[in-house]
Parts: C-alpha cells; structure tokens; sequence
C-alpha cells in the first residue's frame, strides 16, 4: 500500500462558488493526506446557502478548515433569502462555521502541529478603511470621488451594508483594535500564520490593473503587524492576482482562485491549493 504524504497546512480564497463555472473547481478540492488542514481566506460566495455549501463539504473533506470572511460573504444580495446585514450577517456566518467545526476569527487560534509548526493560524478580519486611497487624494471623500468619475468602483458600495456602523471604515477600525489586543496578547514564542482576505499592506495592490481599486484593498493600520508579532507567513486573496511575495523577511502568499475570466487566461500556475507549511521555494 503506497504511503500518504505527509499532511500539510494549505489555502485557497475567492472560491467565487456562486459563479456556476467556479463549483467544479471547489469540488475537486481535496486533501492529499488525512492530515492535512485547510485555510479559506474569504469569498466563498455571496448567498448565504452557497457559502453554507461549499464550507460544508470541504469541512467533511480536510482535517480542518479556518475561514475568514472576505467582503462577498458580507453582500446583502436581493436574491438571498437571507437578508441581514452587516454584523448581523458576519456573526451569522460565525454560528453557520461553528456548527460546522470550521474555525473562525471569534475562536481560538488553531496550532498547526504537523512539519514546519507548531504555528498558531490566526484568521483575522480587519477590512478596509479607504486609507489606500488614490496617490492625489487627501482625503476618503477626494479618492471615492476619483475613483467614480474613473469608473472603478467596488459592488460593495452598493451591496455590503455596514449596519450597525455609518461606514465599512468604522468597523474596520473596531475590528483592528480587537484584532491588535488579541495578538499583543498571543505568546510570542508561537508563531502565526495571519490569515486575512485583505492584504495587511498596501505592497501587492501597487501591481493592480486599477490603482483607484486599492482603496478597497485594507487598511494602513495592519501594515506592521508582520514584524510587530511573530510572523511565519501571512495569507490573502482579494486582488485575484495568486503569486508569493517577501517583505521585510516574511512570506506573503495570495491564494486567490478568481473568475472564469481570469483563470482561464492564466491558468493555476500555482495550483488549486497553495501549500503554506511545509514551506519549499
């Protein structure tokens, strides 16, 4: 009986599964060892029930899953008959993962044991505040308005609802001062794997086809949290732009899967599944 290899801690993102030719590829997913973990770092989908799905037949599949929600999870799409909004949707979606076993950013950090650990995969969800923003703007306002009259602007304007706060900016805010506390107090001797949908530096969006998107793309308050704590890796998708980049030292991996549109001009050079841990150049 040949041997399986030994598990591994991999990723993926922006399954995009409400995209009919995107579910083939979330249902070819599977784990090469019985072992083996699995980090989804936000868009699965946007309809509750295709989230739902999706998380459930790869939380049946790999040894464990950690999710962090990207901003399609938080669409509000007339179409879903689920209709809350805002943080009545993300914790929504916190008990949907918890009933599943999947690990999310309200639960203890997880500790990857297999080869290259022992690590703490700390799924964090900041968002984004504007502050990305256009290279002549001063201000939010300045950069939304140059992104409008360039045409590039971002479906959650319209379909992520921020409710209770006045603004996607505001909770951002919240949720990295929540965020900052929880890892000031992780033991340092431990490190972690960040696991954001956003980028947590502003780096990988300066390649994008559209700079006025950035400002959608995080936030400046993350930007040292891979050298204030001890940092193996840190994960993202969002850009759909899958590549493995280095900053002061750590190892930035986009999993991205992406549209149709895209994986089929460039293909999955990379895989469907990136290998985090062990880590081989």
């Amino acid at each position: 009986m040949p041997l399986l290899p030994a598990p591994s801690l991999l990723a993926v993102s922006d399954l995009h599964t409400g995209v009919t030719d995107n579910v083939p590829i979330a249902e070819s997913l599977r784990p090469a060892s019985d072992g083996d973990w699995l980090i989804v770092a936000g868009d699965v989908a946007e309809r509750f029930d295709d989230v739902e799905r999706t998380l459930r037949m790869l939380a049946g599949r790999f040894a464990k899953v950690v999710w962090t929600p990207g901003n399609h999870e938080l669409w509000t799409p007339r179409t879903d008959p689920v209709q809350l909004r805002g943080r009545a949707r993300y914790e929504r979606l916190v008990e949907l993962c918890r009933g599943l076993g999947v690990a999310t950013p309200e639960d203890p950090y997880p500790v990857w044991r297999g080869e290259g650990g022992p690590v703490a995969v700390a799924p964090v969800f900041t968002g984004y505040d504007y502050t990305f923003r256009t290279p002549t703007a001063a201000t939010k306002e300045q950069s939304l308005a140059q992104a409008h009259e360039a045409g590039i602007v971002c479906t959650d304007e319209y379909l992520l609802h921020p409710e209770p706060y006045a603004g996607f900016d505001d909770w951002c805010r919240e949720r990295v001062t929540e965020t900052e506390a929880r890892l000031a107090a992780h033991d340092p001797a431990l490190p972690l794997v960040l696991v954001s949908h956003w980028p947590l530096v502003r780096e990988p969006t300066d390649v994008l086809m559209y700079p006025e998107f950035a400002q959608w793309c995080g936030t400046v308050l993350t930007g040292d949290w891979h050298r204030r704590f001890t940092t193996a890796a840190v994960v993202y998708g969002h850009l759909h732009i899958p590549r493995t980049t280095w900053y002061d030292g750590v190892r930035f991996e986009e999993v991205s899967i992406g549209y149709p549109r895209e994986w089929r001009r460039r293909g999955h050079p990379r895989g469907l599944l990136r290998r985090i841990l062990p880590y081989s150049a």
